[in-house]
């Protein structure tokens, strides 16, 4: 489906202007599809879900497993090197659509993903919920058993249960993630870090744009090679900016 089938799709959909997603919310998601540089196309949709509840100001809430909606804008390959600009527009949550704009703050491999919701402990054997100690994408630990997560700076979060996780975002300059809207309040980061930012997991893939600038909502990926990020990819999106 191209992106004008998908935006008539969205059309046909009950839209509450009450789920507004307030901007400097993060979205924890899993790509469900995957992007190859070599056989995509422009306008080729694309989709994930949400892997932890998000709270929303109205009350309501997008829940886990709600499913984040896009396409492809541009696909370019290369003897130099691949890129790829997508854009997320929507999530279906409850049988309601919310239009959404939102940026990258980090993306990180399946393997990445998988390893994060592995046990540090010596003794995979003890008792998940008591006993586990989880590496976070970007070096938080979680201590499951005391319900805290602690990041290499002050900031101090919450584990929630599963792979849940409630903590403030902490700007990395360094990384690219300057901060701004949404880093005063605990966001839903799943299996990434207060400070996560860049690409984890994913040798020579560069966020080249984050879409939290304009033009808003346009995710540019680039690599010195063949760009092929597979489902089960993790994504820490934010929201850019007012839906168009």
């Amino acid at each position: 489906m191209n992106s004008i089938g998908i935006a008539i799709a969205l059309l046909l959909l009950p839209v509450l202007p009450s789920d507004k997603v307030p901007v400097g919310t993060v979205i924890p998601t899993m790509l469900s599809s995957s992007l190859n540089a070599s056989k995509d196309k422009p306008d080729q949709a694309i989709e994930g879900k949400v892997m932890q509840d998000v709270p929303l100001p109205s009350g309501l809430k997008i829940r886990q497993g709600a499913r984040i909606l896009g396409h492809t804008i541009h696909v370019s390959e290369a003897s130099s090197g691949s890129s790829i600009v997508v854009r997320f527009n929507a999530i279906q949550n409850d049988g309601r659509t919310i239009p959404v704009t939102v940026g990258l703050l980090a993306i990180a491999s399946m393997a990445a993903v998988n390893d994060a919701q592995l046990p540090v402990n010596a003794n995979s054997d003890i008792d998940p919920d008591t006993q586990w100690v989880t590496r976070q994408i970007g070096g938080d630990l979680v201590r499951r058993g005391w319900g805290r997560v602690f990041s290499p700076g002050p900031v101090e979060g919450r584990w929630i249960g599963g792979t849940s996780v409630l903590i403030k975002l902490t700007p990395n300059a360094e990384a690219g993630c300057q901060g701004g809207a949404g880093y005063d309040r605990e966001q839903a980061v799943w299996i990434f870090s207060s400070s996560a930012c860049g690409a984890y997991g994913l040798p020579n893939l560069k966020i080249a744009s984050s879409g939290l600038t304009p033009p808003n909502g346009e995710i540019g990926l680039s690599s010195a090679r063949d760009i092929n990020i597979r489902g089960g990819s993790g994504w820490l999106l934010i929201v850019a900016g007012e839906s168009e």
